[in-house]
């Protein structure tokens, strides 16, 4: 007979993100006819017994749970690709999704070197036989499609030399199209196309810090939540903020699908660069570390995969 703490270890096994693939295999590895049986009838969550008291699995939890084995998988594979190539394919992935959100495309533009969005590109090319921003610009059909061409053809300057007087002229600038929205969408405008597309990211950093300054509010805080713009700031301005809240949103029970995936891209993509400031960042947002989260949340190899990537060099 199945235990009662068997069968609360197997229910969890099967939700949340990843799967304990250990403990479903400990445990059903020994289970009986009749202690399966006993678990189909008990977990209506999984099964759904029909007018012949027949107990089938619920086909929308399979489908979950093909997600859930598949994490993992997905995890290392793109662990173990070339940087450029792994963002050529998200980016790509993105492209093609029908209910896509901005934020994929705006972290591979907004928080890479030069060098890198410049290797993403050249992977591009090479994997697909397109240019990005010719597939950017063919896909994306809202105001946001110059902004996001922009982006991905950028090729920053990374030294730390800013103009400060510059920095206050175009902080202004950025506000007066901000005030303006009502009239013209900002992303719309081509100056701020051209500052948040070409200036380095010290400068980007001084425009944030003067924008503070003269208006009481961060740039961010003026931007309409959720709007291209306000990501695109978020990860050129502050990207351990901007991958704070990404990885808080994911880990959230009830997210969707959509919101959950983007654990295993911020951890992967983050984990040979910024992650230990996302960390700090975390705990001090969330009054819990990174780690612990991560703990509680999630199952399995996936869970152990997470947390060995977001620790290295502990």
């Amino acid at each position: 007979m199945a235990t009662p703490q068997e069968l609360d270890i197997l229910t969890k096994s099967f939700t949340g993100f990843g799967v304990d693939e250990k403990s479903i295999t400990r445990i059903l590895g020994k289970w009986k006819p009749e202690e399966r049986e006993s678990f189909r009838k008990g977990s209506p969550n999984f099964f759904k017994q029909d007018d012949r008291l027949f107990e089938k699995w619920n086909a929308d939890h399979i489908a979950l749970l093909k997600r859930e084995f598949s994490r993992f998988k997905n995890a290392v594979v793109l662990w173990t690709m070339h940087p450029w190539e792994r963002d050529a394919r998200l980016a790509k992935d993105y492209l093609i999704k029908e209910n896509r959100s901005c934020d994929v495309l705006i972290e591979i533009a907004c928080t890479r070197s030069s060098e890198e969005l410049l290797g993403a590109r050249k992977a591009y090319h090479s994997l697909f036989d397109h240019s990005l921003e010719e597939d950017v610009a063919s896909h994306i059909h809202s105001t946001n499609r110059n902004f996001f061409v922009a982006l991905v053809s950028a090729y920053r300057y990374e030294g730390s030399k800013v103009n400060d007087e510059v920095a206050k002229s175009e902080a202004k600038i950025l506000c007066n199209a901000i005030k303006n929205a009502n009239t013209k969408n900002p992303v719309e405008e081509e100056e701020v196309v051209r500052i948040l597309s070409t200036r380095s990211k010290a400068h980007l950093k001084a425009i944030y810090k003067h924008y503070k300054e003269m208006f009481s509010k961060t740039l961010d805080e003026d931007l309409e939540h959720g709007s291209s713009l306000k990501e695109a700031v978020m990860c050129l301005c502050t990207p351990q903020a901007y991958y704070s809240k990404v990885l808080n949103a994911s880990l959230k029970s009830g997210a969707d699908e959509k919101t959950k995936v983007a654990l295993t891209r911020v951890v992967v993509t983050r984990g040979d660069s910024n992650m230990k400031e996302i960390k700090e960042e975390y705990h001090k947002e969330h009054g819990v570390s990174l780690s612990q989260k991560i703990e509680e949340t999630t199952h399995g190899n996936y869970k152990d995969f997470l947390l060995s990537l977001i620790e290295r060099g502990e």
